[in-house]
């Protein structure tokens, strides 16, 4: 895929993740879900994982509910076990994905199943619409080789996840925000487009090297550890690598546009519906 697409997205803001914790203690840094950007509908949050030391992450996020929303796991590195209060078990290897939807409820545990090296990941929550808020639980485990891995030449290489790059087409399906995911791995100078669906809300977040995001003659500079919201305007997003290697996600999805009601692992649409939720998690309904 050439570097010529017209009419690309503007970078319309960017944001630096910043350092928190959660589960039993995991050192993490949250992008999307802190005080500067507390959403971008339909995207709810956005966890970077990334340590080579034990103690930073051996604790894992013991057994914990959801409701109202899924979690998207991406490994980069490192092995996490997955269980469930319904008897589902899969393990996380590098390279794989989870998209799990929550809906009406699930206890759920993630924990780490190794003791050293590094664990690297991404943790993305999406909201689901009102309609399917209480829809059944559903896993989609995809192991690293679903995933197709285009080499676009120049130097380009992408991971499509869910969603297309050039005739690929992602693994991940059935979802209501018509996801797009991929994962850009670009060689120092290389520049790559990315289409995005027209009305998508969509982000790029650095992970490694800096990116310049946008149309030529107006692109903005995206460091490491940034995310770059984008502009509505456009179905492209021109990108280009720095002087070192450069590896980015690309992600988008319909917004909903509907009220969001939060409590911890609770995403409904009203207050009322987050009381039920605390009440049918404590009575053992989940």
């Amino acid at each position: 895929m050439n570097a010529t697409a017209t009419a690309s997205r503007h970078v319309a803001r960017t944001f630096r993740g910043q350092p928190a914790s959660d589960g039993a203690g995991v050192k993490l840094t949250r992008v999307i879900g802190q005080r500067d950007l507390d959403m971008l509908d339909p995207f709810l949050l956005l966890d970077e994982f990334r340590s080579d030391q034990a103690d930073d992450y051996l604790a894992g996020f013991p057994n914990h509910p959801h409701r109202g929303f899924e979690t998207v796991t991406y490994m980069l590195a490192g092995r996490m076990r997955h269980g469930d209060n319904q008897g589902n078990s899969g393990l996380l290897t590098p390279g794989s994905v989870q998209w799990m939807t929550a809906g009406r409820g699930i206890v759920h545990s993630e924990m780490p199943e190794q003791e050293n090296g590094l664990m690297a990941g991404f943790q993305l929550w999406v909201n689901l619409p009102a309609k399917d808020k209480m829809t059944a639980p559903r896993y989609q485990d995809i192991a690293p080789e679903r995933i197709p891995l285009v080499d676009a030449g120049d130097g380009v290489r992408v991971r499509v996840i869910a969603g297309r790059y050039g005739d690929a087409t992602g693994p991940v399906s059935g979802i209501a925000i018509d996801p797009l995911y991929l994962d850009f791995e670009l060689a120092p100078g290389a520049r790559a487009v990315a289409s995005i669906p027209a009305g998508h809300s969509a982000f790029a977040y650095v992970y490694e090297g800096a990116a310049e995001l946008g149309p030529v003659g107006a692109a903005r500079r995206v460091a490491h550890s940034e995310l770059a919201v984008l502009d509505r305007d456009g179905e492209s997003l021109l990108i280009g690598a720095g002087e070192t290697p450069t590896r980015l996600i690309v992600v988008a999805g319909k917004p909903l546009n509907e009220p969001v009601a939060r409590y911890g692992p609770f995403v409904m649409n009203t207050p009322e519906q987050i009381v039920e939720a605390i009440r049918d998690y404590q009575s053992g309904k989940f």
